[in-house]
């Protein structure tokens, strides 16, 4: 019996779950080890969240509303917080996401591609050592590559058979989605976008499965989001309205002073429109300025150049409240977009070294960390150019699971760019890449790790 042969007989490969068990006790001890009690980043608002759902809403009313975040992940923090859980055990909960999210990209890539290409695939995913920078928080990048390798492994496995709608993973891939988009809203964006396309595609193919199936998927996704997207209703008279925080991001974005790369600040002057937070409101703003600090070694003296460059905007700005701040920061953004254009698209080239390389910030010193989050990031980058060509010249050859999750990712990335974000964006999105390259990989390429014979 051959070498190849032997590999697919293994037993042990067999069982995903025990297989990659050694890395859920690498992901546990890293948690343990390294988990800080303190708050870091957004970890005050996803527990706020919590706390305001167990007493019976999710954002203060008009005019103070602040919706910065979907209720996805605040829904599952909610058992913790309600029985007093020790928030270690969320981090450990990351840990069991990520663990799971291994698993999953494994059982998903075995239904397409060789077993081999799949173990090698898990494993480099189970050794992206960036998705473990955010595993000891409380944020929702642990929980978003989970759903996005559910919903991989879902939408494949609906792909298998020509059962509409007595197929089951059709709804569980839609639900996943919707869900999704309410963990991280820029997938509710997402959502919207692919629905409309999808509903378009499909008018003029409606004798296709395919279209009828993801139609399918994305309606049970738009329904899944409904009950948050009629609640925003509710508060702000806005249809489709996701998140107040938006017109942040875009300000920051599109700042047109010289030195600056988009990257996000916090607001050069305090104010109390925020939710109640654990802490009180000038301690936790605080706290957002010395997590900025904390990101990168900041150039002496930061505070003055952010003051005098955007002190201005923000005096006009902090005259508003809620909803009508958040159109007011879109606006000031807009306005910097149109009367600067040339300096906005930097920006976003700028923006996409964030995502990719964790490289430049605002008003930061080089860090020699930075290196670290090159390597994996090129090897990602230089297969899915790779993948990309043969893509191109092969569409119509590709199954609809990888067709649907590459819109997932380029809309996604689209979005990404134009918007203030960092290299946590792209660690989420790394597992549809993996399917992708895979999939090309195991349909172009044959290599062999022995010389042939002659």
């Amino acid at each position: 019996m051959n070498t190849k042969a032997l590999f697919n007989e293994r037993e042990i490969f067999k069982k995903p779950f025990l297989l990659f068990s050694p890395f859920l006790l690498l992901s546990v001890i890293f948690v343990i080890i390294s988990y800080d009690p303190s708050f870091f980043g957004d970890e005050s608002k996803y527990l706020n969240y919590a706390i305001n759902i167990l007493k019976g809403y999710y954002s203060p009313p008009f005019p103070n509303i602040y919706l910065a975040t979907g209720p996805g992940y605040p829904l599952i923090l909610v058992p913790f917080v309600a029985f007093k859980i020790p928030y270690i055990g969320i981090a450990l909960l990351n840990a069991i996401f990520y663990y799971i999210s291994i698993v999953l990209l494994y059982k998903t890539l075995k239904l397409i591609v060789t077993l081999r290409l799949a173990l090698i695939v898990s494993l480099f995913w189970a050794f992206y050592y960036n998705s473990y920078d955010n595993l000891q928080y409380i944020l929702s990048e642990s929980v978003a590559p989970f759903l996005i390798s559910a919903l991989m492994y879902f939408l494949v496995k609906m792909n298998n058979t020509i059962l509409i709608f007595k197929n089951k993973y059709i709804y569980l891939a839609g639900f996943t989605l919707g869900y999704l988009a309410l963990t991280k809203i820029i997938f509710g964006y997402v959502l919207l976008f692919m629905f409309a396309g999808n509903c378009l595609v499909w008018l003029f193919n409606r004798s296709s499965i395919n279209y009828r199936k993801g139609l399918i998927v994305l309606t049970v996704a738009f329904l899944t989001t409904l009950p948050y997207l009629v609640y925003t209703y509710h508060l702000t008279a806005k249809v489709f309205y996701w998140g107040s925080v938006g017109g942040n991001n875009m300000y920051w974005m599109s700042t047109p002073y010289e030195k600056e790369y988009g990257s996000w600040f916090p607001e050069p002057k305090q104010n109390t429109d925020s939710i109640v937070s654990l802490k009180t409101y000038s301690e936790f703003r605080q706290e957002e300025y010395n997590n900025v600090i904390s990101n990168g070694q900041n150039i002496p003296g930061f505070e003055e150049y952010i003051w005098k460059n955007h002190r201005l905007d923000f005096v006009e700005i902090n005259k508003y409240k809620g909803v009508e701040k958040d159109e007011m920061l879109k606006r000031i953004a807009i306005n910097n977009i149109r009367e600067h254009p040339v300096k906005y698209l930097e920006n976003c080239l700028s923006n996409l070294g964030r995502i990719l390389f964790n490289y430049p910030y605002t008003y930061k010193l080089q860090n020699p960390g930075t290196l670290l989050r090159i390597p994996p990031n090129v090897i990602i980058l230089a297969l899915l150019l790779f993948s990309l060509f043969s893509t191109i010249l092969n569409w119509k050859k590709i199954i609809f699971p990888i067709r649907f999750t590459i819109f997932i990712f380029l809309l996604y990335m689209g979005g990404s760019i134009t918007g203030s974000a960092e290299i946590r964006m792209f660690t989420v999105i790394v597992p549809i890449l993996l399917l992708w390259i895979s999939f090309i990989l195991n349909r172009t390429l044959r290599i062999s790790w022995r010389f042939e014979e002659k």
